[in-house]
């Protein structure tokens, strides 16, 4: 079957690569990482272009800075630090499965990823190769939810797929509300005035500005990626 996405941008939460039970406090969780490699590959081998962009959460979460003590734009900062490990994480894996990866870093850190320069990284895509995006935006007081939109557009993807730990996007949090319903389809202004949060707002502007569709789906059920990427209803789809 024919990817309906020719290049994508996929965005995956640090905190989906957590160890689970009894490796709970462990930072990575190898089957995880493993299960999205391989999936990544699956589309690759369709010759569709991915671009990713991986938070931090995992390692370090920008903490209060009443109760940590540690500033918000260095907090920050070490947020991107955690990005870039993920990043490393994420490429040697994919390098295990037979993908040619490149990690590109907003701040520069010669020694173990290229720094970012937006003509490199779409040549990268061109050649089949998968680019990872590390340190967020280079600046505080942005996500890596802004990162991955900017990114996207930046690389003049067709989708952003937001790969969480739930299905889609639901009237409630389907984990506290039973009731909840999943959306199949709904609008950018839809999603503002209903206050669902997809990403946080900065992030969300910037897509719906530059009419780039969004997708959240379950990451961590294998072969979901392929069927997105393939057209499939899976997820929910923004535009």
């Amino acid at each position: 079957m024919l990817p309906k996405y020719k290049r994508i941008l996929l965005k995956l939460s640090g905190e989906a690569l957590l160890g689970t039970g009894e490796n709970k406090s462990e930072p990575f969780n190898a089957p995880i990482i493993e299960q999205y490699a391989n999936d990544i590959k699956a589309v690759t081998d369709l010759g569709v272009q991915v671009a990713i962009v991986i938070g931090g959460g995992n390692i370090y979460r920008g903490m209060n800075e009443a109760e940590s003590g540690i500033e918000r734009a260095h907090g920050d900062y070490m947020g991107m630090l955690a990005t870039v490990i993920n990043g490393m994480a994420m490429q040697a894996m994919l390098e295990r499965v037979g993908v040619y990866t490149r990690l590109q870093s907003a701040i520069k850190m010669e020694q173990v990823a290229e720094p970012y320069i937006r003509r490199k990284a779409m040549r990268h895509l061109e050649k089949g190769r998968v680019v990872i995006f590390g340190a967020g935006t280079g600046n505080p007081y942005f996500t890596t939810d802004t990162a991955g939109s900017l990114r996207a557009i930046e690389m003049k993807a067709d989708v952003i797929l937001k790969g969480t730990r739930v299905d889609g996007i639901y009237t409630a949090d389907p984990e506290k509300d039973p009731t909840a319903t999943k959306y199949e389809t709904i609008s950018f202004q839809e999603c503002i005035s209903r206050n669902l949060k997809v990403m946080d707002m900065t992030a969300f502007t910037l897509c719906m500005e530059n009419k780039l569709p969004i997708i959240v789906f379950d990451m961590n059920k294998p072969g979901n990626l392929i069927d997105v990427v393939e057209g499939k209803q899976v997820g929910t789809l923004v535009s």
